[in-house]
């Protein structure tokens, strides 16, 4: 890929990755576009994104190119691959060639189906956020179509060095989406609690107001009676005032209620 479409290819990722705060957000779908991304970047066979959370695996997304081969490759990583070595301590796992590791007992089960796939070498990368490990990135580049000739190889350092470069810079900018996402979830989440106990508070005063003009008595005795009612029906308060203000229950039917501790 030509640098100036590999910079256009990245700044679009990394919008992207940035992405994060909406409802209808996708984690499957959002870790898939960036393993999308990586492929392109990088020029390899397929890339997955492994979550893990409190040492077990949540989530995974791969590539659209070679799905089977990049979901398969990261679900036989439960004994052992790149993925959980970068997730375990924090630091990339640089490229490695998959037969050298494979005749070195290195992840047997991982680099005995990559070898069925033709992998050639893969590497890994954190995805990290204030030293909080969330998962890993994974790439698997294909076998080559012949041996590197000698004279080439000083150079293959400097190539290895900008692919887990551009990788990590990816699983960086997925981490703080992700983060972001979540602390978005949270506020949401406590923004709905509070309206609702907001909506809760207004309609109980309102079936208060209603009962007391009712019953010809103050709000003190309305919400004693609308308290002991739900206790003595094992209801929610809010549920009873609910019924007070629509009309299916009354006045006299509250009065009723014995008058024992409030």
């Amino acid at each position: 890929m030509h640098h100036s479409s590999r910079e256009v290819q990245l700044g679009a990722a990394l919008v992207e990755a940035a992405d994060t705060l909406s409802e209808t957000f996708d984690t499957v779908a959002y870790l898939r576009r960036l393993s999308d991304h990586c492929v392109a970047l990088l020029d390899a066979s397929a890339a997955g994104i492994m979550l893990i959370e409190g040492g077990e695996t949540v989530s995974f997304g791969v590539s659209s190119r070679q799905q089977e081969l990049a979901l398969d490759l990261l679900e036989v990583q439960h004994h052992g691959g790149p993925c959980l070595e970068s997730y375990g301590s924090g630091e990339p796992v640089p490229p490695v060639g998959i037969r050298a590791a494979h005749a070195s007992s290195r992840w047997p089960d991982f680099t005995e189906r990559a070898l069925r796939y033709d992998i050639g070498s893969t590497f890994a990368v954190p995805l990290r956020r204030n030293g909080t490990p969330l998962g890993a990135l994974n790439v698997f580049a294909p076998e080559p179509a012949r041996p590197s000739p000698a004279p080439a190889q000083p150079s293959s350092a400097p190539a290895d060095e900008t692919g887990l470069l551009l990788a990590q810079t990816l699983a960086d900018a997925a981490a703080l989406g992700l983060a972001n996402h979540r602390v978005f979830t949270q506020y949401r989440t406590l923004t709905s609690q509070l309206q609702e106990a907001l909506s809760s508070r207004v309609r109980i005063e309102q079936a208060k107001g209603m009962l007391a003009e009712r019953r010809r008595t103050g709000t003190d005795e309305a919400f004693i009676a609308l308290r002991r009612y739900a206790r003595s029906h094992r209801l929610p308060i809010d549920e009873v005032a609910a019924a007070v203000i629509a009309g299916t229950e009354d006045a006299s039917e509250l009065g009723r209620e014995h008058p024992g501790p409030a």
